[in-house]
């Protein structure tokens, strides 16, 4: 079932988003070669307690920690850790908080250092494909109209959709219905309410589109070892059009 949401609520996930986006605006000034994401883990929880919001992972079906930390070829639920980052990578750092019992959800691909032609090519068009997904996300369209917007750029890029894992409703929980695959067909799923709130966040590969899951049973990577990037809101449908509840500008 769609949960639609009341404007108190959107206001009160709007509050959550500003923060998630105040400490995302923080990570990108400390983002360079020699940084760890452990240190980057330490400073998105001490940021959260400054702001009085909790980090919603960390718990979640066991899973440890405040920040998602996915580098090069990790697509999603990369876990922190102590190795620094090198010139040339590119690191996903994905959270969600909650602040007064409203959430919100949000990934951002980092460069470190100067990187590559074809890595800089993969992080503009997944940037790019995230909006154009929101573009799509009016009342009236369905969920498939999102999703066919972001697979028909990005393959019109020479770039690759991940199936395996979508976008999501958010609300009381971090998983809430509609999905909203970033692959699909016109026209198809549900259709798109006043009220809705949810998730738009491809991921995008370099290489194949399908992933494998390392041992630890959490993080997912590419099946080639290219380079996988993703860009997530948490965005608010209103009358009037998609409201960004995670806007850094």
């Amino acid at each position: 079932m769609i949960v639609l949401k009341s404007q108190r609520e959107i206001d009160a996930m709007k509050q959550a988003g500003e923060i998630l986006a105040a400490c995302h605006r923080e990570i990108a000034k400390r983002i360079k070669p020699g940084i760890t994401t452990w240190e980057i883990e330490e400073f998105v929880d001490d940021f959260l307690k400054k702001n009085n919001a909790t980090p919603e992972q960390k718990g979640y079906k066991g899973y440890q920690y405040a920040t998602c930390a996915s580098i090069n070829d990790e697509i999603c639920h990369g876990f922190p850790r102590k190795e620094p980052l090198k010139e040339g990578d590119i690191v996903t750092i994905d959270m969600v908080v909650r602040y007064n019992g409203a959430l919100a959800d949000s990934a951002w691909t980092y460069a470190v250092g100067k990187v590559s032609e074809e890595t800089d090519h993969l992080l503009k068009v997944t940037k790019e494909a995230l909006y154009k997904g929101i573009e799509q996300a009016v009342v009236g369209n369905r969920i498939g109209d999102i999703g066919h917007a972001i697979q028909t750029y990005v393959e019109s890029e020479g770039l690759s959709v991940v199936r395996d894992f979508i976008g999501h409703g958010i609300g009381a929980v971090i998983h809430e219905k509609p999905d909203v695959p970033h692959y699909g067909l016109p026209g198809k799923g549900s259709r798109i309410k006043e009220g809705m709130v949810f998730t738009i966040e491809p991921m995008v590969n370099i290489g194949r589109y399908q992933s494998k899951m390392d041992d630890n049973g959490w993080t997912a990577r590419t099946i080639d070892g290219k380079y996988s990037a993703q860009y997530e809101h948490t965005l608010a449908i209103t009358k009037d059009g998609p409201v960004i509840l995670t806007n850094q500008d």
